[in-house]
Parts: C-alpha cells; structure tokens; sequence
C-alpha cells in the first residue's frame, strides 16, 4: 500500500475514517461528554462526530495537507497536518466552530479549550509539521496501512527545508509505544484536570 496526497474534495471520506478511528478515544469522549447543549445531541458518538468533523473540515480548511491510502477505491485510512507556517485561516472557519460549539454547548467547549492549552507542547521546538490527526478504518486495522501514512507525512518534512520534522500528541498510552516504533521521541506531557494525559511526541528530521 502507498499514500497519496488526497484533494480537498474527498473531505467527507476523511471525515468518516477519523470518526471510525476515533470512536471513544479519551480526549473526544471526554470532550464530547455531556448533554448540555441547546439543540440536545444527547447520543456521545454523534457528539463525538461532530467534534471529529470540525476538528478535519477546519484543517482542511486552513490548507493543511491531507494524505489517504486508497484499497479498491475506498479511503482506508488518513492522516491530515498542520504545516510550519500557515496562513490566516479563511472567515468560515471560525464560524464552523461557533456551529459547533452551539451545538454542543459551552461545556464542550471548556474542555476542548482546556485540553488544547494543556496539550501545546512544542513551543520550544523550531518550526515543523504537526500531524494532527492519524486514522484507519476498522475493517483495515492490522493491515499495514499506517506505516505508508507516517512515511509520507516524514517525507513532506523532509522536503521542506523550513521544517525540522513532525510532531504529534497522543491520548492514550498504548500508542506511545507504536509511535516510538516509528521513530517519535517523547518530549513532553501534560494532564487534563486529572481526566486526560496527553503526550507530545516528535521525529526529527533535521
């Protein structure tokens, strides 16, 4: 299996992977918890998907790279990043994520905001790629899909000068030792009012 850098178009396939993927990953479930937002989305999964949903449309949004492995024509994994330096992001994406938070309430979105406090890590580190979100379809899971995913996200580093590597956070502990297979060292850590520990992880490149 090979990665390909996936268009803009295909936003709606991410989507469905990274919601597959994430499915009660910590940080979601404990974002997503709750039921007090207006419109009452009272199911967790759907809450879950409409983080998963902002959380991809607004780094596609903001330019941020997307690269897919395709089985059959059927998207089976991906992987979206934040590059070195970004432009200003386009007006609608801050009114995606007030649709959201409305959506979910203010609740959710005091976790989010206390959970992405918590977990910027990297601020002694010299520019470089941030791979935001990873994600294989279940049906693919143990199937060698994201070792061509980690490689073409270090091969984008690689090609930009302006970039000393990539760097990523996870949520839970098992994944800490898989990155490291990947060559990812971890730099930092941080808890979450006691409910989340996340870890900053980084390979670098140059």
């Amino acid at each position: 299996m090979s990665a390909v850098r996936l268009s803009p178009l295909r936003v709606d396939d991410i989507v469905d992977v990274m919601a597959e993927a994430f499915r009660g990953y910590p940080v979601m479930r404990w974002v997503a918890a709750g039921g007090e937002a207006s419109d009452d989305i009272d199911d967790i999964d759907a809450r879950e998907r409409r983080l998963v949903d902002l959380f991809v449309r607004r780094r596609i949004r903001r330019g941020g790279p997307a690269l897919g492995v395709l089985h059959d024509g059927v998207l089976a994994g991906a992987a979206i990043l934040t590059l070195p330096v970004e432009p200003d992001p386009p007006p609608d994406v801050a009114v995606m994520a007030e649709a959201t938070w409305r959506a979910l309430g203010d609740g959710a979105r005091t976790r989010y905001e206390a959970y992405a406090a918590a977990a910027s890590l990297f601020g002694d580190l010299p520019p470089h790629h941030h791979l935001n979100m990873i994600g294989v379809r279940d049906a693919y899971r143990g199937r060698g899909v994201a070792r061509p995913l980690i490689d073409a996200v270090c091969a984008l580093a690689e090609a930009d000068p302006a970039s000393a590597g990539v760097s990523l956070t996870t949520e839970k502990p098992g994944n800490v030792e898989i990155y490291r297979h990947f060559g990812f060292e971890v730099v930092a850590t941080a808890s979450v009012e006691a409910a989340v520990e996340t870890w900053g992880m980084f390979l670098r490149i140059r």
